[in-house]
């Protein structure tokens, strides 16, 4: 559990997005030994909670506020790609170098580079690789900041919305949630 905590600090305190980085730093940081006793992504997920209400009370949660807030508005400006909130926002552990994740989906990642365009919103493209089932799929991704806050848009294929990608955290379809579900959270916040 020493290693799932010490990689949680890191996850939060370093900005690290990587949990087998971290886990593995944590390790070498600790010295365990990396390729036998590494704790699972659910226990550095569960140990990053812990460490974000031990350690950031006081700032955490005005910090995730204001970053469902800019992931709702988003969600409106792309209200026509039906957008899904995925990752650490809509979990819960996301930290000041958290990007505000979306799923999109267009019949083409060019419709939702016009719109950008259009919106006069400039961008950097890229893809990320996500798990279904049993095998990798790149999907092309664009990436924006809007005021100080970055996101990420993950285009994927219109039916894509049926099926989503494998968590990195625990292997289940990734959760995601639409605009009324972020809302919501919003509501409880």
């Amino acid at each position: 559990m020493l290693v799932a905590r010490e990689a949680a600090r890191i996850l939060a305190e370093e900005g690290r997005k990587d949990y087998l980085v971290a886990k593995t730093k944590a390790a070498e940081r600790l010295g365990v030994d990396s390729k036998t006793a590494l704790p699972t992504n659910i226990e550095v997920e569960q140990a990053l909670q812990a460490h974000q209400m031990l350690f950031q009370a006081q700032t955490h949660q005005p910090m995730l506020k204001e970053l469902r807030m800019a992931a709702v508005e988003a969600m409106r400006l792309f209200s026509g790609f039906n957008p899904r909130l995925v990752g650490p926002v809509l979990s819960g552990v996301a930290s000041e170098h958290s990007e505000v994740a979306l799923h999109l989906f267009a019949d083409s990642a060019k419709d939702v580079v016009l719109f950008l365009i259009e919106q006069k919103i400039p961008y950097d493209s890229g893809e990320k690789r996500y798990r279904f089932g049993g095998e990798y799929e790149f999907i092309p991704t664009l990436e924006f900041v809007a005021g100080d806050v970055p996101f990420q848009l993950s285009v994927f294929p219109k039916d894509g919305i049926r099926q989503s990608p494998l968590s990195p955290v625990d292997g289940k379809p990734m959760r995601r949630a639409n605009l009324a579900e972020v809302e919501g959270l919003l509501l409880g916040d």
